[in-house]
């Protein structure tokens, strides 16, 4: 059976437009919008009505970029799948694509089961993953065209934090041809990481721990 929900009287902005129009939503999508007031806005009928007269009504955002409950540097990003997701349907926010990881040693399917079992009944709004690339080997490789086929179609790589995320240029490579063939998208952590690591070790020795010496070893051309 399906639910339906009209939106009444609020300000509605599109990509193109703003208009006063009612918003008939049917099964969790929109499914008609028509100028508040005519017959066609009044025809709408539906389970629950929501009175939106003098607020603005937009289309849920979506969040490309998000770090939940990700490990890095000895701790954890501060959000569970939780807290982050509540309080992004807060701002208007609706789905978010998070990073899912590959650990070096274990296979892409280890790190989007693992970020599933996170996610998974603990989320207020939607959710999709980005899947992060630590260890190019050829089972990686295939594992990329059967991430495709399930929807998972960008792979992030890193130029920087060897040892945990990062990928030589071979890798690099051989990852993006790999991308070629099955359509998926490389996302790239650009920035030189090998000297960056080099010019922090020889700041860290000089004392320079202001917040401002995180810029200093990060000149533009390493960027």
């Amino acid at each position: 059976m399906s639910s339906r929900t009209v939106i009444r009287g609020g300000l509605v902005v599109t990509a193109s437009d703003e208009m006063h129009a009612d918003v008939l939503i049917e099964d969790g999508r929109v499914a008609a919008l028509a100028a508040t007031g005519t017959p066609a806005a009044e025809a709408f009928t539906a389970e629950r009505t929501i009175d939106a007269s003098g607020k603005y009504v937009i289309p849920g955002g979506v969040d490309g970029h998000t770090h939940m409950e990700m490990p890095f540097g000895g701790t954890y990003a501060a959000d569970t799948f939780e807290t982050g997701t509540r309080a992004a349907a807060w701002g208007g926010t609706t789905t978010i694509v998070d990073f899912a990881i590959q650990s070096v040693g274990h296979s892409l399917r280890e790190g989007l089961d693992a970020w599933h079992a996170k996610a998974e009944g603990n989320c207020a709004i939607d959710y999709a993953f980005h899947m992060i690339v630590s260890d190019v080997n050829e089972n990686t490789l295939k594992e990329m065209d059967l991430l495709v086929e399930e929807g998972v179609t960008s792979f992030k790589q890193f130029m920087a934090y060897p040892g945990v995320f990062y990928s030589d240029d071979g890798q690099i490579l051989r990852a993006m041809q790999r991308a070629v063939g099955n359509g998926g998208l490389i996302m790239m952590h650009a920035e030189n990481g090998i000297a960056i690591d080099v010019l922090v070790e020889q700041a860290l020795a000089r004392g320079e721990t202001d917040p401002r010496f995180h810029g200093e070893v990060r000149k533009a051309l390493l960027e």
